[in-house]
């Protein structure tokens, strides 16, 4: 007796050899790659909890080392500049995290506030060879700088810093105030009026800056229209008086 199409009893029949043949075939496929799919599970699994446990690591160290910065800044402000120093050095040279680079310029400032010039400006010079981000070097560049501001070649000072005083760079009003008392120490008060009052007439520029700016304008005005001094007086001509 054939199986007709109409026949419900011939339809579950051959749904119960499609199914016997659909589990054979994975039994056999199980038998073949069943070590493969598993590792390749596990391999899934084990990556999403080690990336997860990464996290949570890293977001442990970070509240770890921003408590002891605080530690360092409690340090400092009770006047334990070695105890300090010690501890932001400890944290400081990583240049990936903000921890690390926070410790790193307020190590170079302490070193500086405590007249250690010489260890000050090395440390600037590491922040600026390290792999921070260039907002963070270039800072670095400019208290170097401005320490240096005595000491250091007013050219070559002048090469280093003129980039970071081109408009729209982060570091503009700064940079450019650093190059005005560049030029003011050298005796170039033309070219230091120049730039302060490009800073007093940019309403952009940070209040602080402005006022500067225009202190040293009156203090450069002043000069210019101070009279050179007279001669002394000779004798012969009181009596000629």
């Amino acid at each position: 007796m054939s199986v007709s199409d109409n026949d419900p009893a011939g339809d579950l029949l051959i749904q119960e050899v499609d199914e016997e043949l659909r589990r054979e075939q994975y039994h056999r496929l199980w038998k073949r790659y069943g070590n493969y799919i598993i590792a390749a599970a596990l391999a899934v699994v084990l990556t999403v909890a080690g990336y997860q446990g990464w996290q949570s690591w890293e977001n442990k160290q970070r509240q770890a080392d921003a408590a002891k910065f605080s530690a360092a800044v409690e340090l400092i402000a009770q006047g334990k500049t070695d105890a300090a120093l010690g501890a932001l050095a400890k944290l400081a040279g990583d240049s990936r995290t903000g921890i690390g680079i926070a410790a790193d310029m307020r190590r170079a400032e302490l070193l500086a506030e405590r007249g250690d010039l010489h260890g000050a400006t090395a440390a600037y010079e590491e922040i600026m060879g390290s792999s921070a981000p260039q907002l963070y070097r270039d800072l670095a560049l400019l208290k170097e700088s401005l320490l240096t501001l005595d000491t250091a070649d007013p050219v070559q000072l002048q090469k280093r810093i003129a980039p970071l005083a081109e408009m729209g760079a982060p570091w503009h009003y700064t940079a450019t105030e650093l190059l005005a008392l560049i030029a003011q120490k050298q005796g170039d008060g033309k070219h230091a009026t120049e730039l302060y009052k490009q800073l007093t007439d940019d309403l952009q520029a940070p209040q602080g800056v402005r006022a500067r700016a225009a202190e040293m304008l009156t203090v450069l005005g002043s000069a210019a229209a101070a009279p050179a001094s007279l001669p002394a007086t000779k004798p012969a001509d009181k009596a000629k008086g």
